[in-house]
């Protein structure tokens, strides 16, 4: 994202100076935007290293697996939170050290009615929970965390579909790496044929998650354990679940980003957070760009109040072991100032002078280069030139959301579970 970023700013600022008097401010904005994409450069040069010497852990074996609650929270799912049950009860995991906590967070449809059907499919395994109104996911998955019994907590979005190993695989850095406290699954997107929206987001998912969290993971700081699927011990989330269920930012309660502040509170236990790219999880994506723009507005958000958050960790325990740690913040940070920077560039200089416009152009073909070849290597390269769309459709429908999130950080609506009047519940 910071190289993406950096890159825009450094070409479409090359006109700059042929279209703005030559001022000190001028050329000193221009020296730091070159600084800053040198920066990037680096930085996404040395993630390129950890990613080539990235391995995943290969399954452990039945006898070495713990004991898994996965907790499934669902508001406002229908059939599809089934499905989710059946795909984690048919997973490649013994049954015998399997349970799920389903919970049914007040939906005004019939998810409860599904969420019963699939505790009845597997009555040994699945535990039916219903809150009679709507709190939102995090008292939902707290729910389930005072209900759980094994070793691990696996928390399972109901939108999503796991692959036959998946379990298997989230938890076996548990199992093998003690210093571990949580591993992230790898998220990938399930209604790819639903239209080009869901096309595109499953590249830049690859990109701005698998890439990005593999580089993480090698310096053992995963900065988000996705909500889709993710690996937690129990013992630590005993210790931080009733600070986390009522944590507030800026006076206002923290009800979204559950699974960012999670992470930061594995983190803050002096744990190692890992990902696991061999644990695949499919999702459901928005299909219309009002939906996935509340997705990621709400994202955003969410990665402002936690990144402070994690900033002030690593500055309350200065240590020569979280470098890596560092300039990922670093990075992470950079990308969300520069949205803004990249968003007026853009606007002012294609009012200012038109003529700019090619170079906009190359910028976006420069930015789209990187996640079509890491796409093209790891899935599919017919569909790598997905990349170079959704560079566009970025900078016209979605370039607003960063600059958006970082001056309405506080606000913690959910925007994206509301439920259409034919589905409700009569």
């Amino acid at each position: 994202m910071l190289a993406q970023l950096a890159a825009i700013i450094w070409t479409i600022t090359q006109p700059i100076p042929a279209v703005i008097p030559d001022v000190l401010a001028v050329r000193g904005l221009l020296t730091a935007f070159q600084v800053v994409a040198i920066f990037a450069v680096l930085v996404l040069l040395w993630r390129t290293i950890l990613f080539g010497r990235y391995r995943a852990l290969p399954g452990a074996s039945d006898d070495e697996l713990p004991t898994v609650t996965v907790i499934v929270p669902a508001y406002n799912e229908g059939p599809q939170v089934l499905t989710t049950i059946q795909s984690i009860m048919f997973s490649d995991y013994p049954h015998a050290k399997l349970s799920v906590i389903a919970i049914d967070d007040g939906s005004l449809d019939d998810t409860w009615t599904w969420i019963q059907r699939g505790a009845a499919a597997f009555p040994d395994h699945v535990i039916a929970l219903r809150c009679p109104m709507n709190r939102g996911k995090r008292e939902a998955l707290y729910e389930g965390f005072n209900r759980a019994t094994g070793d691990v907590i696996v928390t399972v979005d109901s939108d999503s579909e796991l692959h036959d190993d998946a379990l298997r695989n989230l938890v076996t850095p548990l199992v093998r790496e003690p210093r571990v406290g949580a591993v992230a699954g790898n998220v990938r997107v399930l209604n790819r044929s639903q239209g080009a929206i869901p096309t595109m987001v499953d590249v830049v998912f690859t990109s701005s998650f698998e890439f990005i969290r593999v580089t993480q993971s090698e310096v053992g700081a995963v900065m988000c354990c996705p909500g889709a699927l993710s690996a937690y011990r129990r013992e630590l989330v005993d210790v931080f679940k009733d600070e986390w269920v009522t944590q507030t930012f800026l006076g206002a309660p923290a009800s979204i980003g559950e699974d960012r502040a999670m992470t930061n509170a594995v983190l803050r236990l002096d744990r190692e957070v890992r990902f696991q790219a061999n644990a695949i999880v499919v999702t459901k994506v928005p299909t219309d760009t009002a939906q996935l723009a509340r997705t990621f507005l709400r994202w955003a958000r969410s990665d402002v109040r936690e990144t402070l958050s994690l900033t002030q960790l690593l500055i309350s325990r200065l240590r020569a072991s979280d470098l890596g740690t560092w300039i990922n913040v670093v990075s992470s940070a950079l990308a969300m100032l520069l949205a803004p920077l990249a968003l007026i560039s853009v606007v002012g200089l294609a009012v200012v002078d038109p003529g700019t416009l090619i170079w906009i152009a190359a910028a976006l073909v420069l930015t789209s280069v990187f996640p079509a070849v890491l796409y093209a290597h790891l899935r599919e390269p017919r569909h790598a030139w997905w990349a170079f769309g959704y560079a566009a459709y970025n900078l016209l429908c979605l370039s607003w959301i960063q600059p958006y999130a970082l001056l309405t950080p506080a606000h913690s609506q959910w925007l994206t579970r509301s439920l259409p009047v034919a589905r409700q519940r009569t």
